[in-house]
């Protein structure tokens, strides 16, 4: 069974797949110049669905082992009001922000359950440190191509679909993970 947090989560990813769409669309025909935004504002949202991911998903586990507000007492109130406080800081899932706050409030190293396929916990831990800062230069430095200028794009359209698939295949595996050790 999956958390309601990995059902909001494949909710939120399809704005990144709908960028990507649009900008399919207009790369039929001569695309413009302006079309490349679409592919940096897709890789943007793709990490913004992974971010409220994690902050869903702790929450909802966090919620599971404490017995939640109201039901846990003061001690469970004070451990969600804790995790809450915490989660006003997390910005960007980078694989040390992620791994430190499920160690922090469900003593679990998540980051040792990102196993799929080609992956092992070492690979997607540096493949999400490389979206995490790739994501940063975009949305702080925008890293738009320049008229002139022989810079490659930021995203390529293919980079952006293995992006896309890598960031579902982490929550699906983190979503596993959480579940088995909770």
């Amino acid at each position: 069974m999956t958390s309601q947090a990995f059902q909001a989560f494949e909710f939120a990813i399809q704005d990144a797949n709908d960028l990507l769409s649009h900008f399919d669309s207009l790369n039929q025909q001569p695309p413009p110049p302006s079309a490349e935004v679409l592919k940096r504002a897709s890789l943007v949202m793709a990490l913004a669905a992974l971010e409220t991911y994690i902050e869903d998903r702790i929450v909802e586990a966090a919620g599971a082992v404490s017995g939640g507000t109201g039901n846990g007492g003061r001690l469970a109130e004070f451990y969600i009001s804790s995790l809450q406080n915490d989660l006003k800081y997390f910005h960007t899932p980078s694989t040390d922000r992620v791994r430190a706050i499920f160690e922090k409030f469900l003593e679990i190293d998540v980051t040792e359950g990102w196993v799929w396929n080609n992956y092992d916990p070492a690979r997607a831990r540096a493949e999400l440190n490389r979206l995490a800062k790739k994501r940063g230069d975009i949305a702080h430095r925008s890293l738009r191509p320049r008229a002139g200028q022989p810079d490659a794009h930021a995203v390529t359209r293919e980079d952006l679909r293995k992006h896309i698939r890598f960031i579902c295949d982490l929550v699906a595996a983190t979503d596993k993970y959480v579940a088995a050790k909770l």
